[in-house]
């Protein structure tokens, strides 16, 4: 794993510079204005939003701190002797809401230069504005909905997005299973779902594959054995759903339960969903950007030190999370500036930086570009689909 290495410039935080002029999101590096330093050993805060409390905290809250936590402590322990990386922590509280007010306070009161977050898609399409308004990078580490990055050069992403992941999922599967009638069925209140489903339609009906029905819930619901039996009905040959990790396991176990025999093909499905769902998982696919199993460089280390330092493996929330910061801690040592607009233009000349994700690019959009990867629920566990 390539670490955070030869930190040898001497830096410490800086205000962001009010009216700094807007620029063209840059392909390649950009020679920064040099800020003004500060004294040696002064910490570098980095902003975080995540959803602590709520209805998204155990599932993409807490994992990502704990990612978070263990990156920066394994960064700032191979430099002892540099200024080390300090975060400053809000609860976006799984709402639009929280996740603006967080935003604001981090821009507006403690006057960080980088943003962590936030985790859903529908949270970031309000967010990334105010980040690239007051220009101030923000790095969203898991939200995959098509065209967010697009608004501004201040923002980024690390998840792979709909139309990098469906697309190839959609290929490795469809080519193995040779499914011809699909049914989907989605949260049509959620950004990252309403998306998937519609990406999921439209590389199906370019493939010439047909799409027999297609229902729709709303994040918070627990019954949805109505749009299961409607879906049984037409006899699709797999059933394809997008929504947030709350709802995956209760879809899993009532399609078990009504004796559904295609096999569902899920969006960024975790181990603990497969867990909760226990044997209504098995057979499960998911399109997702990464897996414990999975052998790119610094892997194994990370899901081992993440398993024993916190009582769990990690969920690929969790590994985006670790990826993200030390994706950002490359781009704060090739900026040698804690300034929004040096670490903006390091961050868009990353190129094939190892990563526990594989070899890690941001295209021209900000958005995320790597091996995109399938996996399947076998004997309780997701391992690759082959």
């Amino acid at each position: 794993m390539k670490r955070f290495t030869s930190f040898t410039f001497l830096f410490g935080i800086v205000a962001l510079i009010i009216g700094f002029s807007g620029c063209d999101r840059v392909s390649e590096i950009v020679q920064p204005t040099t800020p003004q330093m500060t004294e040696v050993g002064e910490d570098i805060s980095i902003g975080v939003v995540l959803p602590l409390t709520g209805r998204f905290s155990y599932v993409s809250g807490s994992p990502l701190l704990q990612s978070f936590e263990l990156a920066r402590s394994e960064i700032n322990a191979a430099h002892p002797n540099g200024a080390k990386l300090k975060l400053i922590v809000e609860d976006g509280q799984s709402t639009t809401e929280g996740a603006v007010a967080a935003f604001n306070k981090l821009i507006h009161q403690d006057g960080v230069s980088v943003i962590l977050g936030p985790t859903t898609s529908t949270h970031t399409k309000e967010v990334f504005p105010i980040a690239q308004e007051n220009q101030v990078v923000a790095i969203s580490p898991t939200s995959a909905a098509r065209g967010l990055s697009a608004i501004g050069d201040f923002v980024f992403r690390v998840a792979l997005t709909t139309d990098i992941l469906i697309p190839k999922g959609i290929e490795v599967t469809q080519t193995k299973l040779g499914y011809q009638r699909v049914a989907t069925l989605y949260d049509d209140a959620d950004l990252f779902s309403t998306d998937g489903d519609a990406a999921v339609r439209e590389v199906l009906k370019a493939r010439g594959i047909e799409v027999v029905g297609t229902e729709t819930f709303q994040g918070g619901d627990t019954d949805f054995s109505e749009q299961l039996t409607r879906i049984q009905a037409l006899a699709p040959d797999v059933i394809f759903v997008s929504s947030q990790p709350p709802e995956k396991p209760g879809i899993l176990t009532q399609g078990h339960e009504l004796g559904i025999s295609a096999p569902f093909i899920v969006r960024t499905l975790t181990g603990a969903n497969v867990e909760a769902a226990g044997v209504a998982a098995e057979g499960a696919m998911t399109f997702i950007g990464w897996g414990a199993a999975v052998n790119t460089p610094g892997n194994q280390a990370f899901v081992e030190n993440y398993t024993t330092q916190f009582g769990m493996e990690p969920n690929n929330f969790a590994a985006r999370a670790y990826a993200a910061f030390y994706i950002l801690a490359e781009a704060i040592e090739r900026a040698h500036s804690t300034d929004a607009a040096a670490i903006r233009d390091a961050l868009a000349s990353i190129r094939d930086f190892d990563t526990i994700l594989g070899s890690f690019s941001f295209d021209a959009n900000g958005d995320a570009v790597y091996d995109p990867k399938v996996l399947v629920v076998k004997d309780g566990e997701l391992v690759l689909f082959e």
